[in-house]
């Protein structure tokens, strides 16, 4: 006899699964270390329109499965009406079986709008006006979203020029009591190699209050606004990479680099991987002075579909996974910082799920006494972000490393109703565990199964990232 869709049990195969995820995991808190929602929409406390601007609104997971599926940009990205674009969706979702979006989908609907239905072409007028009706009320505001899902912390990402204006307002408002906190993305100040890394540059001079005409000023320029993040509790760095490199130069040669790119001049692909060599260098002493963390996301190729591009810009679904060879670079870069005492605790992430033995592997060759675990191989990331994706990860690293030090789960979201997704994560972890002690590979040792789920899912990204003392 099958099992009901979706049901209590979800995901839960065993009675110590169950027991883990509904006595220990399924009411923690949640930290978002990682997010990419707009910090403004909290602030003022945004109202949707309806479940299109919600749901389809920037999801460019959801508009990979469309155009799947035959559909027309116009009713994807482009200005078809939002019924339209919602019965796209309804149509692509049935065919998308073993994609997460499938069960997203529904946990957003069970969780959020209290709807236990199947959506799909013939229910998508019933769900369409069910979902609108319920986000008319104050709960599924933008704030009512994040109190219901019982977010802690949550930090967004954030470019080193901006003025985190509504991270301040937020922070001023007494009645919300989520901590959000920037994150500092210096992704533009690294990419030496693109058309727009001078006129970025001068965004930043404006931002820091000060002239960037040497790479000594721009080392200036990058400390003052990391200090100023740093005043707005900012304690997490993320950088984007295309892949890992090192590969180090002298002073010289890189004041002569950045002085021809500040000229519009493009540097070659070894003069760039110097100059990105050299700046994460800096930022991570910068981290490693101030207690941040650093994590550090390759392996994308991106824009992969010129007219797409030219049309949509980027951030649109036309990225894929990339198989560069990081290992070298990676160890190279965090022994020279090693060498030197300037290693900050540090999140590794690989788009290419191949690098997961590796990752672990590396991640263990850089701990340090007084630190759970300084070094981490991050969560299941992007096209990595699935059931098979999240079991993988956590088995490699409970094979590899230390997964009772794992910092756990994250968004990487621009939606709100992404917080189902740390469900999703809760129940794979406790039915892995469960399994494994239910296989006789664990003891059933219930004090010590509650710390190690409790701490996976939130205290140990409290503890990593200082987060803790908003406990107190």
């Amino acid at each position: 006899m099958s099992k009901a869709f979706m049901d209590k049990d979800f995901l839960l195969t065993n009675d110590t699964a169950r027991h883990l995820f509904f006595d220990y995991a399924q009411d923690m808190p949640i930290i978002d270390y990682h997010c990419h929602i707009d910090p403004a929409q909290i602030a003022r406390n945004h109202a949707f329109a309806d479940i299109a601007e919600v749901w389809l609104g920037g999801d460019h997971y959801k508009w990979r499965i469309m155009r799947a599926n035959g559909a027309p940009e116009e009713e994807i990205t482009g200005n078809a009406p939002g019924r339209v674009k919602f019965q796209r969706w309804a149509e692509a979702l049935p065919r998308a079986i073993g994609n997460p979006l499938y069960h997203w989908t529904h946990l957003e609907l069970q969780r959020y709008f209290h709807y236990n239905g199947i959506l799909g072409p013939d229910t998508a007028e019933e769900v369409w006006q069910h979902c609108n009706r319920m986000l008319q009320r104050e709960q599924l505001r933008v704030r009512g979203i994040i109190a219901q899902s019982n977010v802690r912390v949550l930090c967004t990402t954030d470019d080193p020029a901006d003025s985190l204006r509504y991270h301040k307002e937020i922070a001023q408002d007494a009645s919300f009591q989520t901590r959000v906190l920037p994150a500092f993305r210096p992704d533009k100040a690294v990419n030496i190699n693109k058309p727009e890394f001078p006129a970025y540059i001068r965004t930043l001079a404006q931002a820091a209050g000060m002239p960037i005409a040497t790479l000594e000023d721009l080392y200036a320029a990058l400390e003052a606004r990391i200090d100023f993040f740093d005043a707005m509790g900012c304690c997490a760095s993320d950088h984007g990479l295309d892949a890992a490199v090192f590969v180090p130069c002298d002073a010289a040669a890189l004041a002569g680099i950045f002085a021809r790119a500040l000229a519009g001049e493009i540097p070659s692909a070894v003069e760039a991987d110097q100059y990105k060599t050299a700046m994460l260098c800096f930022f991570a002493r910068q981290y490693a002075k101030r207690g941040w963390v650093m994590q550090l996301h390759y392996g994308a190729i991106r824009n992969t579909n010129p007219p797409a591009f030219a049309r949509l810009g980027p951030d649109t679904g036309y990225d894929c996974i990339g198989t560069p060879d990081c290992s070298q670079a990676l160890v190279s870069l965090l022994g020279a910082l090693e060498e030197t005492g300037e290693l900050p605790k540090t999140i590794l992430y690989a788009l290419n799920p191949n690098d997961n033995a590796m990752l672990a592997s590396v991640a263990g060759c850089f701990q340090q006494g007084g630190v759970r675990s300084r070094v981490q191989h991050g969560a299941a990331w992007w096209f990595n972000d699935t059931k098979e994706g999240m079991t993988a990860q956590l088995t490699t690293l409970a094979s590899l490393g230390m997964l009772g030090n794992f910092v756990g789960m994250l968004t990487d979201s621009r939606s709100f109703l992404s917080y189902a997704r740390h469900e999703y994560f809760r129940r794979i972890l406790c039915n892995l565990m469960g399994t494994w002690v239910e296989n006789g590979e664990y003891p059933q040792d219930d004090a010590q199964l509650k710390a190690l789920v409790q701490d996976i899912c939130y205290h140990n990204a409290a503890r990593f990232f200082g987060f803790d003392k908003f406990d107190k």
